[in-house]
């Protein structure tokens, strides 16, 4: 018997995620202003938020013993967390919406197998609204694993979400503006200087 050979497993699939906060109300509305997510139990010190039939998506905890952090973007750690429209049209319209209510992006990347946008909770964690931009996760998994454009960029082009809407508004398709967006067409007027999150405390 090869004792290399890995036993097959059924892996499991990502539920949700924790945070602990200094800012648990705030929190809690800001994630259902921009991801929809509602608290399924909501107490002094904790909250429980979900946006789909799982029980949660993103839990809350404040305690007592939870400091600010320190130098916050530049910490090892998690960077953000995402979430997923189906199509341009919702991703674009969820950006015009965050717009109206002063939300915005602090940097936006097309990374070929998606259009992203990332904001900043209150907290200065990192959120990722995104689409697929094949439509098809096999197709856009195929793509990030064979493609030599995702291996020279992974990171993808950096663009203005205004511009993009004046696009559509021109009347140019999702794709038109998913390819010109790739060629670097919707740049904004001062790119971001690197990846780095926000400092917000």
């Amino acid at each position: 018997m090869n004792e290399h050979r890995q036993a097959p497993i059924i892996p499991p699939k990502l539920h949700h995620a924790t945070f602990l906060t200094l800012k648990l109300d705030e929190m809690v509305r800001w994630y259902g202003l921009v991801c929809g997510l509602y608290p399924v139990h909501y107490a002094e010190s904790a909250a429980w938020l979900t946006n789909d039939e799982a029980n949660h998506r993103i839990a809350l905890i404040k305690h007592p013993a939870v400091h600010p952090p320190v130098n916050k973007p530049t910490s090892a750690g998690l960077h953000h967390t995402a979430f997923e429209y189906d199509s341009f049209t919702q991703w674009l319209d969820n950006y015009e919406r965050l717009r109206d209510h002063d939300v915005r992006p602090f940097m936006c990347l097309d990374h070929g197998i998606t259009m992203s946008m990332y904001y900043a909770d209150p907290e200065g964690n990192g959120v990722e609204i995104q689409f697929d931009a094949f439509g098809d996760w096999a197709v856009s998994k195929e793509w990030i694993w064979a493609s030599r454009e995702f291996a020279e960029n992974p990171i993808g082009e950096w663009f203005d979400p205004d511009k993009l809407v004046e696009a559509r508004a021109a009347g140019l398709s999702a794709d038109e503006i998913h390819e010109g967006a790739r060629a670097g067409k919707y740049r904004p007027e001062e790119p971001p200087a690197d990846l780095l999150l926000p400092e917000v405390y």
